[in-house]
C-alpha cells in the first residue's frame, strides 16, 4: 500500500511517499519492518530515499528526524 502525505519538522515541510505492508519484512523492509520504498522531499529536492535499500541517507537532521518519525509510525 502507497501512503502520501506531508510532515513538518522544525522549520521544514517534508512531502513523503511510503509504500509499506501489513507485515514487517526481513528481506526488504527498513530494519525488518513494513517499510519497503521512502521518499522525502523538502522543497522539491529530494532529502532522503530508500527503495528496498538505502540510496541517499538523510541530508541533515530535520530530516533524520522526519525519518524516524515516518519509521515509527510504519513500524
Amino acid at each position: 500500500m502507497w501512503t502520501e502525505g506531508s510532515i513538518k519538522v522544525g522549520d521544514s515541510i517534508f512531502h513523503y511517499w511510503v509504500k509499506h505492508y501489513e507485515e514487517p519484512s526481513g528481506d526488504y523492509g527498513i530494519d525488518g519492518g513494513r517499510i519497503s520504498k521512502l521518499m522525502l522531499k523538502r522543497n522539491g529536492e529530494i532529502a532522503y530515499n530508500y527503495d528496498r535499500g538505502p540510496d541517499i541517507e538523510p541530508v541533515d537532521e530535520e530530516t533524520a528526524l522526519a525519518f524516524s518519525i515516518l519509521l515509527k509510525e510504519y513500524k
